[in-house]
Parts: structure tokens; sequence; C-alpha cells
């Protein structure tokens, strides 16, 4: 069967986090349930069949990657983050093993993605060989992560600044994009600022079962 990675992009500067007062170095490493969120994260992407995990790294790399230090995911490390979103995407798009079939891409600040919705991009993917992309689908609108199968992956290394993998499955045709119902997950809180942390605390989560030890 063929494999599919997990790309978790965990490298941006934070810079609206900070503005707004958070006090942490980076947002990814402030903890919502006793966790780090690029932790969370990373155990979801683990839960899944999605392998190997390979998380980008940039901005505060040593906070992120002793956050997630005893996981088994491998760590890719994007000098010029700074430069926007696609840098991080071309670094873990290049270290993707060229046996895989594609990789999910997860951002490192949605701390409610799941193992679930995870395989069922995957599974998706898998069944419909004309699809180039997977993306889920909320309330008529596309959330993350998204999947890139990987005749996309010249494509999205070509992109610059902060355009990420929902940009490039914009300017595909519909043919291309495979859409799966999402009803049930998450697939567009993330933190932005503390206000959204915050929001987040007060809530009660429970983890369904697939979401990691």
């Amino acid at each position: 069967m063929t494999r599919i990675a997990a790309v978790v992009l965990a490298a941006g500067s934070s810079t609206r986090f900070a503005a707004q007062g958070g006090v942490e170095e980076t947002k990814l490493v402030a903890t919502l349930d006793d966790q780090p969120i690029v932790r969370r994260v990373v155990r979801a992407a683990l839960a899944s069949r999605a392998r190997p995990v390979i998380v980008v790294v940039g901005h505060a790399r040593r906070a992120v990657e002793e956050a997630i230090a005893d996981l088994p995911a491998a760590i890719a490390v994007n000098p010029d983050y700074a430069s926007g979103l696609a840098s991080s995407l071309r670094v873990g798009l290049k270290t993707t093993p060229g046996d895989a079939g594609g990789a999910v891409v997860l951002l490192g600040d949605m701390p409610k993605v799941e193992a679930g919705l995870i395989n069922a991009l995957i599974d998706a993917f898998l069944v419909q060989k004309h699809a180039r992309a997977v993306a889920p689908m909320q309330g008529g609108r596309r959330g993350n992560p998204v999947l890139l199968g990987r005749t996309l992956f010249e494509e999205a290394k070509r992109l610059s600044g902060d355009a990420g993998a929902r940009r490039l499955l914009s300017a595909l045709d519909s043919r291309s994009v495979l859409e799966i119902d999402a009803d049930g997950f998450d697939v567009s809180f993330d933190i932005d600022g503390p206000s959204d942390l915050a929001y987040a605390r007060r809530q009660k989560y429970i983890p369904r079962p697939g979401l990691g030890d």
C-alpha cells in the first residue's frame, strides 16, 4: 500500500501572538490541557497512519524541539522561516521520502486536529486515484489539514511568502481536488493570539479514540 507522510509546519515567528501580549517564545509551546500546542498536533499525526511524521522547525527551534523531544518524529530545519509559510512547506516536502505517495500538511497551531481526520484524508486519496489532493469540507468551506499528492510537490515548492497548501489547491480544477465531509471534526480553529488560547483553555476538550497517548 502507498504510504503517506505527515508534515507539521512549526517554524513560524508567532509575531501576532507576541504583539498581542503572548509571553511564550512561540505560541507553539504555550500549553493547552497541560501539553504544548505543537505536541498535540504531532501526537495526532503519530496516532494516524501517516508515516513518517516530519516536523519543520525554525523560530524558537530549541523550545519546539524540546516540546516533542520524546516523540518519534523527524525534524527538518528551515533556516529561511522568516520568509513565510511557503519556505517551511518546501522544506517539509523535500524531506518526505521518495516512496511516499503524498503528504498530509498540518499547521502546528491547530491543536484540535485529530488522527481520525488525517486517516480520512489518506483513505480518500488512496481510493480516488484521479485525485491530486484531498481537503476537508465543513460549512461549505475547505479547512485544514490538507493532503497533497506527490504530483503536486514541485508546484508546492514554487510557492512563496505566506502562500500555503490551501492556496495551491484553490488554483486547481475541481476534478483534481477531492473534498471530503469533515463534520464532527474541527478543521478551522487555530491559535492566532492569546485570546484564542484563553478561549481554548475554557473549553472542555475530550479527545476521541485515536488521538494518541
